[in-house]
């Protein structure tokens, strides 16, 4: 396979006391585009002013906007548990397993349609990508406000899921595209906070909604409920289109071509590599880089332990019942489990940490027959470890396999993907039977964590005697990076 693209060597080097601006000024003028990147990756220098501002620059067209859509993305995933504790599964006459399988189904085809979903993102711009999925899941809540019956809302779930699938992995690849190692960790958890709002605020807006709304023009609080998260969430999309960025290479109204040209190769010189030169994977290769890497099952297994015993989040209302507090109130409860986990932001450690809070807690709620107060702080605590895990290993996963980056979209689709199975099993964990204590439900997480603290603990150690590159043709992109660097260190280039 021939991946090289030949490189016209640089023939005037520039001044070295020259600003950074003005070198990449001088090479964009001057030079052809690939010229342009490799002299400006070679005068490039990392923490200037003007790399400050541009980072500054890409947060508040990227982060605010990705935040938001979040936000809504898990109210709108979520908000089925705030309806079946209004009313919802007595409606449309739903048995536990009923209820069960309407959570479960959003994860089957989420799992079916991830990894496609993270492919074709690579190549689609991302602000029409993103925003038409988040459109097209707006209107799908809408249309759960008029479900007459168990299959019709099975079948608007199932379609969910199919949508939702390709936002969440994108954004990260997305993220991944923009950022640096080392910057995206401390962005990947303010994005993050966004899953812990977006329960206290279901909570808050299901309780306002639902209490406020109740029977007006004929309609049930829940249905209301429904359709104005849909509405809004199809508003915001609208804007989105507007305001999201594409990549870093992509012209754009939003930085000029020296920011352009500074947001590309500060990418470049911290992967150290000259993919961008070079070449890139098929699609297939990608997924073949991403599949014969024992690394990804590793990841995939940790986040199954980890998102499995989130479930509990699509119960929250109904426990809360069982605990004694019912209707509107049991929506407002949930806002303080929530706020909890919002404040709680090396990966290995963190996640190690946070799973041992929420595996400490579970195992409280298990053992110690306490007050209704008690196992509600409990479940603070449980929520809040659990939480903060989510994105560290997901960012370890994209930062330890970060090239090329078809492989790395590839391989945060798979985690996310397949480790959303354990959510499908994890759905049927908590029958309003077991209350109050949710004794199967509890032991079963602490299980599921328990073991990924092993697992989260002895990972690095496994990673070193596991290959860096396993394919050919990421061995040839290895390569050609090598020789450029010996080239580079020559002279000759």
């Amino acid at each position: 396979m021939d991946t090289k693209k030949t490189l016209d060597p640089v023939e005037d080097p520039l001044p070295h006391d020259m600003a950074e601006g003005e070198i990449i000024d001088t090479i964009v003028k001057h030079n052809s585009p690939n010229d342009a990147l490799a002299a400006a990756l070679e005068q490039y220098q990392p923490g200037t002013k003007q790399e400050k501002r541009l980072l500054l620059k890409i947060d508040l067209f990227l982060i605010p906007m990705l935040w938001l859509m979040c936000v809504l993305a898990y109210v709108d995933r979520n908000n089925i548990a705030n309806a079946d504790a209004a009313g919802l599964g007595d409606d449309l006459d739903l048995s536990d397993n009923d209820y069960a399988m309407v959570i479960a189904i959003f994860f089957v085809a989420y799992v079916l349609f991830e990894v496609p979903s993270n492919l074709l993102l690579a190549r689609c711009r991302p602000s029409w990508y993103l925003s038409s999925i988040m459109m097209a899941w707006g209107t799908l809540v809408c249309g759960m406000s008029q479900v007459k019956s168990y299959r019709s809302l099975l079948i608007i779930r199932f379609f969910l899921g199919i949508i939702e699938s390709g936002f969440f992995p994108g954004v990260l690849y997305l993220m991944t595209c923009w950022y640096k190692r080392y910057e995206i960790g401390k962005r990947f958890s303010i994005f993050f906070t966004a899953l812990c709002f977006a329960g206290a605020a279901s909570g808050l807006i299901s309780g306002a909604v639902i209490s406020g709304l109740e029977g007006v023009r004929g309609m049930r609080g829940w249905r209301w409920l429904f359709l104005i998260e849909g509405l809004l969430t199809i508003a915001v999309a609208l804007v989105s289109i507007f305001v999201l960025a594409d990549y870093p290479e992509t012209i754009s109204r939003r930085l000029n071509e020296e920011e352009r040209t500074l947001a590309v190769i500060r990418i470049m010189h911290d992967k150290k590599s000259s993919a961008t030169q070079h070449g890139r994977l098929t699609a297939w290769q990608g997924v073949k880089a991403a599949a014969v890497d024992l690394r990804t099952y590793f990841f995939i297994i940790l986040y199954m332990t980890q998102n499995g015993s989130t479930t509990i989040s699509y119960f929250l209302p109904t426990i809360l019942k069982g605990m004694g507090y019912t209707g509107a109130k049991a929506q407002w409860m949930t806002v303080p489990i929530w706020a909890t986990s919002d404040r709680l932001k090396n990966r290995q450690w963190h996640v190690v940490f946070g799973l041992s809070v929420a595996f400490i807690s579970a195992i409280v709620c298990i053992t110690v027959d306490w007050s209704d107060a008690t196992r509600y702080a409990m479940v603070c605590f449980y929520i809040a470890g659990l939480y903060m895990t989510l994105p560290l290993i997901l960012n370890w996963a994209s930062e330890l396999m970060s090239l090329p980056s078809e492989k790395r979209a590839v391989v945060i689709g798979m985690v996310n993907c397949f480790g959303s199975i354990s959510s499908i099993y994890g759905s049927y964990l908590w029958p309003s039977s077991d209350a109050p204590r949710y004794l199967p439900g509890f032991i079963t997480v602490s299980t599921f964590m328990g073991f990924g603290i092993v697992l989260g603990s002895t990972m690095p150690l496994i990673f070193r005697h596991l290959p860096k590159f396993p394919t050919k043709a990421e061995r040839e992109l290895a390569q050609l990076e090598i020789r450029d660097e010996e080239r580079r260190d020559q002279g000759l280039d």
